[in-house]
């Protein structure tokens, strides 16, 4: 009796006609033959991978010719990689994490990249707001126009939160603005009847301690410009506010690798000068800072601000300056530069040209740099902020 085993096509018992027929048959019904399963290089039928969907490039307009940019896609695992200078995207090209504010003459373009996918045909959009330097551009101006109003804006801010998240040792519990679970209260964030933004530090009981942080990461970023911010801030020992930035592919490549661009951190209020042979007046600062370089070997740079009779417990406007291959930073004046960074005085790989950056407004309690609350400590203590504002350079 014949015996015919079909998995692996062997055939005993057929008569020649008959197995030629078959051999032929099944060749043409799973497309296999002498070419070789379709491989290109034996004349067989290839196939091409379907491409990625285009990306959409959309805009809001913001202050005076100004827009915010938005990339979407609607394949679903893919990665947007733009530019802004013209030329074509590649995988090599920043990648897009957020909406970011675009106020002078530049293209974008934009393509998505998708495993399993070939890349898409590549977007592209010509921005001419034609905006002179020094024009505003985007700013909170922590308006409230309704008594129901007092909260930041959804659209901007975001939060961090839960008990030590953001590491330096710090003791609080970061609270978003409206949380009350406990330890939270609500407490924490609100902008009160004449539009000043309160970021509250408080004590409810023994070492617990709550705060806020807000950032704009997900929401808003930009790259390159001058950001400033007027703010009052707290003096107590173990108090660390902070007026700073963080690249948007944190996600991706980590800190410090991100960068990190700090416009404005403060520890210690009337910190005693040190000095050989007696104890000179006290003296207040504020610090400007840079970070890049990787986990492994971190680059630090780092200038104070303290001139004679300055108070951080005052209104002070702090500011940055950010433009390719240089960052500075200001205290009340664009003209009062107190220091400047460069790749050629950076100790360490200059991550500060490779896409926009995220703010944060945020007071810390304890940590590694100012220490522990003690019991000099003001609870509640607060960061008021007037705005945030960014120009053009």
């Amino acid at each position: 009796m014949p015996f015919r085993r079909q998995m692996g096509r062997v055939y005993v018992g057929m008569r020649a006609d008959m197995f030629t027929a078959l051999v032929l048959t099944s060749a043409l019904i799973c497309g296999c033959g002498g070419g070789g399963g379709g491989s290109s290089s034996g004349g067989g039928v290839g196939t091409t991978a379907t491409p990625a969907a285009t990306p959409t490039i959309s805009s809001v307009p913001v202050q005076n010719g100004a827009a915010i940019v938005t990339l979407a896609d609607i394949t679903g695992t893919a990665t947007i990689y733009y530019t802004i200078d013209g030329s074509t995207p590649t995988t090599t090209s920043m990648a897009y994490y957020a909406p970011f504010l675009v106020s002078s003459n530049l293209t974008v373009k934009a393509v998505a990249v998708a495993s399993g996918y070939s890349n898409s045909t590549v977007a592209s959009q010509s921005f001419s707001p034609n905006i002179a330097s020094g024009t505003l551009v985007w700013s909170d101006e922590f308006t409230r126009p309704g008594l129901l109003n007092w909260l930041p804006s959804s659209t901007t801010w975001t939060y961090d939160t839960g008990f030590r998240c953001c590491g330096n040792n710090e003791l609080e519990t970061y609270c978003a603005a409206d949380s009350t679970t406990a330890p939270c209260t609500g407490s924490n964030t609100y902008i009160d009847e004449s539009g000043i933004l309160h970021i509250v530090a408080v004590n409810p009981s023994g070492t617990t301690y709550t705060s806020a942080r807000m950032k704009t990461q997900g929401l808003f970023s930009f790259m390159y410009g001058r950001i400033e911010a007027r703010m009052k801030l707290p003096e107590s020992q173990g108090m660390w506010p902070a007026f700073w930035l963080l690249g948007n592919n944190i996600t991706k490549v980590a800190w410090p690798s991100c960068g990190e661009l700090d416009v404005m951190e403060h520890i210690d209020g009337s910190n005693p000068a040190l000095s050989v042979g007696g104890t000179p007046p006290g003296y207040d600062w504020i610090a400007g800072s840079v970070h890049g370089g990787t986990s492994v070997s971190e680059a630090n740079g780092t200038q104070q601000y303290h001139p004679a009779g300055f108070s951080a417990a005052d209104w002070h406007t702090y500011g940055m300056i950010w433009s390719k291959g240089q960052v500075q930073f200001y205290v009340d004046d664009p003209a009062n530069v107190y220091a400047t960074f460069t790749p050629a005085n950076f100790p360490g790989t200059w991550p500060f040209d490779q896409g926009p950056q995220f703010i944060i407004l945020n007071l810390a309690v304890g940590g590694d740099w100012p220490g522990n609350p003690d019991a000099t400590t003001v609870f509640p203590s607060e960061m008021q902020v007037d705005y945030v504002r960014i120009y053009t350079n």
